[in-house]
């Protein structure tokens, strides 16, 4: 009998062959200890290196049958490469975490847990006890990108983008197939879809230590597809809740 499985972890990675090792042990180790059945899916997105190759490398040298692979050819987004893993994963509980160790994978049973009272926990390096290494140039644009989603999507949490969130399957099932952004502003969209459906949202705590640069164009396209889900969100209504749900957002302090 197949067993069941409580947590499926994403890791959607493009050009990590240097680093997805270390990553899927640091997500197993974070996981082997707390009793629960679980899966890691690593997406390729169409990486130009050896990800696909250091990911199959590791598997087959561990033995691990609870890894799984998929690979295309063609660079799609962070947003195609979550629904893509959405579609294999048979947890309860999914989570999202980037690949590039951005975010401590030591977090993560720690939001599963947060799914007994809130429906989505979400990362947020404005939180209170929350230990946060970035760039003075990385904080300014976070902190106007915050505004912006505030202003556009009506989004009262602090912070859409870091690298780690977890979700009741439930509420996956029924906002995957609301969401069109597949790349710079996939996880502004998934937060505002389920703010919107009246899902509850918790903020927590978060390790994060973010080296990596945006340049001009990355930050065009952000705008562009900000403004794309407020267009959703306002004129088409996409992502509304039905008029019986109420909508609370839990921000734990």
């Amino acid at each position: 009998m197949k067993k069941r499985i409580d947590i499926s972890v994403i890791l959607c990675a493009y050009n990590e062959g240097n680093i997805i090792e270390k990553t899927i042990k640091k997500v197993d180790h974070a996981l082997m200890e707390t009793g629960w059945n679980y899966e890691i899916i690593v997406v390729d997105d169409g990486s130009l290196d050896d990800t696909k190759e250091e990911i199959s490398s590791y598997r087959n040298k561990n033995g691990i049958d609870y890894l799984k692979v998929i690979s295309y050819s063609k660079n799609l987004g962070k947003g195609n490469a979550f629904k893509a893993g959405f579609k294999l994963a048979e947890g309860d509980f999914i989570v999202v975490i980037d690949s590039d160790l951005d975010v401590d994978p030591r977090h993560i049973p720690g939001y599963v847990e947060a799914l007994k009272r809130s429906d989505v926990a979400v990362a947020s390096k404005w939180h209170p006890e929350s230990h946060t290494l970035i760039t003075l140039k990385r904080k300014f644009l976070s902190f106007g990108f915050n505004i912006l989603s505030r202003l556009f999507a009506g989004i009262k949490l602090k912070d859409t983008q870091t690298g780690l969130k977890a979700f009741k399957r439930t509420v996956l099932e029924r906002i995957i197939p609301k969401l069109a952004v597949k790349r710079y502003a996939f996880d502004l969209e998934l937060v505002a879809a389920c703010n919107h459906c009246g899902f509850r949202i918790t903020e927590l705590p978060v390790n994060v230590h973010i080296e990596s640069i945006i340049d001009l164009k990355e930050i065009l396209r952000m705008a562009l597809d900000l403004f794309r889900v407020a267009y959703r969100l306002k004129i088409l209504q996409c992502y509304q809740r039905s008029r019986f749900q109420s909508f609370r957002t839990q921000e734990r302090t």
